[in-house]
Order: structure tokens, then sequence, then C-alpha cells
């Protein structure tokens, strides 16, 4: 069985407490984008494992596995699997690459397994293996809140168009988190930027991430780029979850278009896109 593991970004992102757990709660408008994984699995007589690329490691690390073992132990499977991975997204990147492809595990074994989960089921199990997982299961546009466990569904009236633009390295997450200055930090206007979407108002000035602050301490490449790309003054320029990935978005495809040409020849990896709606 096939799935496409579609990566997403964070349109504005308010990182405004740290939660007794140790968890920071979020207020976040996510949106899914057409970039994704290819994902396959099906059921076999022995484990085998293969990747378009060879760095990914199918450890107890990798986000499919720890959804299957999730799945496996919560259901009481002993099935084997084969499992074929078409990597795209690529990783560190604030894409939710590695979340998506998690997600992507539960809806397979949901359809290889005919389980009848409800909401409540199927939060609690993404929430056993990363905060963004419930999002990507659901795949639609949403503001995310708390530890990624609250989703509000929202309809965006326009289409809009992505230019992806990573550095060679990535963030680290637990890093971004762990620098991450409350009183310093951006917290953007989550509600104010929903109103404009769901309107078609501009959105101009209305995108934000906490995680900008920490990320730009960690990662050099990323303030360059931010830099360059508003220098085009074709978009939004926004750094996308906790990084390294910088993105410009835009209702004017052909603008956009030609800042791809401008910007694919750097050393960055850089990829054109559009929003995906509901």
């Amino acid at each position: 069985m096939k799935d496409r593991a579609y990566a997403k970004i964070n349109l504005s992102l308010d990182v405004f407490n740290i939660r007794e757990d140790g968890y920071h709660d979020i207020n976040s408008i996510m949106i899914p984008i057409d970039f994704y994984d290819v994902l396959e699995i099906n059921k076999a007589e022995k484990d085998s494992y293969y990747c378009n690329k060879s760095f990914i490691k199918f450890n107890e690390y990798n986000s499919i596995i720890k959804m299957i073992s999730v799945l496996k132990e919560k259901y009481d499977l002993n099935d084997h699997y084969e499992i074929k991975l078409d990597k795209s997204v690529p990783m560190k990147a604030g894409l939710g690459g590695g979340t998506a492809d998690a997600a992507s595990t539960l809806r397979i074994f949901m359809k290889m397994y005919e389980l009848d989960l409800s909401y409540d089921e199927i939060i609690d199990i993404c929430l056993k293996v990363g905060a963004d997982v419930p999002f990507n299961f659901y795949n639609v546009p949403a503001i995310v809140r708390g530890i990624g466990d609250q989703l509000e569904e929202i309809n965006i009236k326009k289409q809009y168009y992505v230019l992806l633009v990573k550095p060679k390295t990535g963030v680290s997450t637990k890093k971004a988190y762990e620098l991450l200055d409350m009183e310093k930090c951006d917290h953007p206007d989550i509600e104010k930027l929903k109103e404009a979407l769901i309107n078609g108002d501009d959105i101009n000035g209305l995108l934000g991430n906490s995680l900008e602050q920490s990320a730009l301490i960690l990662n050099s490449d990323i303030a360059s780029i931010k830099d360059k790309l508003k220098s085009f003054g074709v978009g939004e320029v926004l750094m996308s979850g906790s990084g390294s990935t910088v993105f410009c978005i835009s209702e004017d495809k052909e603008a956009m278009k030609q800042l791809y040409n401008h910007m694919k020849h750097d050393r960055y990896y850089v990829r054109f896109t559009r929003t995906l709606l509901k």
C-alpha cells in the first residue's frame, strides 16, 4: 500500500509557554504543500527496508519504525513488512518530513488492518511519535495548539505559491527550543493571520516565528537566505518550524517562478511548490 507524506510550512508560529512536563505550548498556523515523500508498506515474510537516500537509517529513531512499534504494541501485531521510502523532503528542515512519514505509516496501517479509529485515538497514537504528527495525519490547513494535540481546521480562501530555500546544514529542533528566549523572540498574532487567510485579505506583515530567534544563532545561513529573498520584494519571507528552511510565499505565480530561477543557481537546496487547500 502506498501513501503520500506531504510536507508542511508554518505560516506563523508562536511559542509562548514551557509546561511542567518540559514540552512547549505552541499556537501555529500550518498548511500542507505540494511536496511529498512516497511511502509503501506491504506485509512480507520478513522485514526489509529500502530508501532512495542511503543516509536514511531504519532504526529505533526513524519515525516510520517508531509508528510501527507503537501500532504493533497497541494492536498486538506480529506481521513483518516490506518498507519502501522514496524520500524527497529534506531532514532537519522545518518541513515536517519525518512526522509526515509517521502519519503516512498510520494511514497505511489503518487501511491494511481496517482500523476504525476515533479522532481521539488517532491523536493519541500520533503524539506517541511526534508533536506535528496529528497535523500531518489530517493534512489540511489548521491552527495547531498545545503540544500539537489541538487542531482547528481553517478554510484558506486563496492559493499561494511557495519557494523553499534550505541551507546545506539543518537545525536541531531540541537545540532551537533550548536556546529560545521567550522575552526576545517574536510572538505573532495568530488570530489576525487566521482571519486574513479566511477572508482572502493581505497577509503581509502578519507572518512570524518564535523559533527564528534561536535558529539564527544555530545557523547563520538562515539570515543570509532571508535577506536575499527579501531583496527581491516578491512576497512574505519566513523560516518554517524550527528551520533551517526559509520560504517565500506569494499569490503571484510568475513572480515566484522568476525568484526560483534567481535562487536555483545558489549553493542552497531550492524548490518551487504551492500550498494545498482543503
